[in-house]
C-alpha cells in the first residue's frame, strides 16, 4: 500500500488515481493525525507526504511528521512534496531521513520513475546482496580485477542497475569511474539507448547551456545553425555527468532545474521539452566538504546521489594488478615519448610576420588543442595556464572546441 499525505483534495485525488491505474493499492489522508494512525498499524511500502498542512509554510509540520514515521517505520521511503521555492525544506527532509523529493507541480512520469525506483531498491535491500559471477548475465565490460573492494562496487552495480536511481560514483583520478558508468548502463533497460558523456570540467560557464541543451541558430551572435544538446542526445538513455564538482555554482541551479523537472529549454526556443534520461555522475572531489564550504549546492547534492558508489584506488586492490598487467608488453621510453609535455612555442613561419602578440597567442592555443588532441589538462599544463585560464583565453578568442 502506498499512503499520500496531503491536506489537498485535489492532489490527493490525483496521484490516488494515477497510482492505482498504475495497479498499486493506495491509501490517501488529510493530515499528521491521521497519518500517524494508519503508520502505528500498518506499514506502507511507500509514502508519498507533503511539508505543510496548514497555513504555514515553515515545513516544520512536515518535518515533524517525518521523525515520528522514521520512529515507527525506519524502512519505509519516503518521497516528499514541496515548491520548488521551498527545495531547502526538501533538503532537510533528506537529512531527517527521506527518501527523495520532488517538486510541485510534478511530471507524471518522472514521479513514477521516482516511485518505482524507491521500491525497487527498498525490496532489494531486504534480499541479501547477490556476489558477481561469471555468466550470471552481468556484464562487466572492461572492468578487470577479483579483489574483494572491486567485487563489492560490482554487487551494488548489478543490484541498482535495472532502476533509475540517479547514482554518484567517487573516487580519485585514475580508478575507472567511467567503466563503472558504462557498467550501469549496459546492465539497465535503457542500454541499447544512448550513453552521452560529458565532461562538466571541459565547459565553461558561458558554454553550458548551449552544450547541455543546445541551440537554435540565431540565439547568439555564434550560432550559425541549429545544435542539439546533450539532454537531448541522451533522451531514453543514460547521461554521463563527469567530474560534477567542477561546475560553476549558476551552472549548477540550472542543471538542478532539469534533473528536478526532467525539462528543459532550447536557447533560442522558449518552448520546454521533455525528457527521460538516467543520471550517472562522478568526481575525484569531496562534494560533502564543498556543501559545507557553499561551493556545491545541497540540493543537488541529493538529487545526484540517491546511490553512492566509492571506487578504490588501486593501492587498496593489489591483487588486482597482476590481472591488470597480466599479457601486457614491455613498455620502452619511446612508447612514452607522446605523453611528453613540453612547452608549446609557437611555429616560427612568414604567416607569423606582423601579427600582434594576440593573434600569436591564438594561433599558439590551436597548435597546443590540435597536439593533445583537445585534452584540457594537458594543453593548460603545456601552455603553462591553469585550466580556468585556458578556458578564458577560449571565450576570449572564440575558440570552439567539438568533442
Amino acid at each position: 500500500m502506498i499512503l499520500i499525505i496531503d491536506d489537498d483534495s485535489a492532489i490527493r485525488s490525483s496521484l490516488s488515481f494515477m497510482l492505482k491505474r498504475a495497479k498499486y493499492e493506495v491509501q490517501a489522508v488529510a493530515g499528521p493525525r491521521e497519518a500517524i494512525e494508519i503508520v502505528r498499524s500498518v506499514a506502507p511500502q511507500l509514502i508519498l507526504m507533503d511539508m505543510n498542512f496548514t497555513l504555514s509554510i515553515t515545513g516544520e509540520e512536515g518535518l515533524t511528521l517525518l521523525k515520528q514515521v522514521k520512529i515507527f517505520r525506519p524502512d519505509v521511503p519516503v518521497i516528499l512534496m514541496t515548491a520548488w521555492g521551498s527545495i531547502q525544506l526538501a533538503v532537510q527532509g533528506m537529512q531527517a531521513g527521506a527518501f527523495d523529493f520532488i517538486t510541485k507541480p510534478w511530471n507524471n512520469v518522472a514521479l513514477m520513475q521516482r516511485i518505482e525506483t524507491a521500491l525497487e531498491l527498498t525490496a532489494d535491500k531486504q534480499k541479501p546482496e547477490a556476489p558477481v559471477v561469471d555468466n550470471d548475465g552481468f556484464d562487466r565490460s572492461h572492468i578487470i580485477g577479483k579483489s574483494k573492494p572491486l567485487m563489492d562496487v560490482l554487487a551494488t552495480i548489478k543490484r541498482i542497475a535495472r532502476t533509475n536511481a540517479s547514482v554518484l560514483i567517487t573516487g580519485e583520478s585514475g580508478t575507472g569511474k567511467e567503466l563503472i558508468a558504462e557498467a550501469v548502463h549496459i546492465n539497465s533497460s535503457r542500454a541499447k539507448k544512448p550513453f552521452v558523456k560529458v565532461n562538466l570540467g571541459g565547459i565553461s560557464h558561458t558554454l553550458f547551456e548551449s552544450e547541455m541543451f543546445g541551440h537554435k541558430k540565431g540565439a547568439f551572435t555564434d550560432a550559425t545553425s541549429d545544435r542539439m544538446g546533450r539532454f537531448e542526445l541522451a533522451d531514453k538513455g543514460t547521461i554521463f555527468l563527469d567530474e560534477i564538482g567542477d561546475l560553476d555554482l549558476s551552472c549548477q541551479v540550472k542543471l538542478l532545474r532539469v534533473l528536478q523537472e526532467q525539462t528543459f529549454e532550447v536557447l533560442g526556443d522558449s518552448r520546454p521539452r521533455k525528457v527521460d534520461i538516467r543520471v550517472v555522475s562522478a568526481t575525484n572531489a569531496d562534494l560533502s566538504r564543498m556543501v559545507r564550504e557553499h561551493t556545491f549546492r545541497e540540493d543537488l547534492f541529493y538529487r545526484i546521489n540517491l546511490i553512492t558508489v566509492h571506487l578504490p584506488a588501486l593501492r587498496e586492490r593489489r591483487e588486482d594488478i597482476p590481472l591488470l598487467v597480466s599479457g601486457k608488453q614491455v613498455l620502452m621510453s619511446e612508447d612514452f615519448k607522446a605523453q611528453y609535455q613540453c612547452p608549446v612555442e609557437p611555429k616560427v613561419t612568414s604567416n607569423l610576420q606582423g601579427m600582434t602578440l594576440e593573434e600569436i597567442e591564438r594561433q599558439t592555443i590551436l597548435q597546443a588543442l590540435e597536439k593533445y588532441n583537445n585534452n584540457m589538462s594537458q594543453v593548460a599544463t603545456a601552455l603553462g595556464i591553469s585550466r580556468a585560464a585556458l578556458y578564458r583565453r577560449l571565450e576570449k578568442y572564440n575558440i570552439m572546441i567539438n568533442d
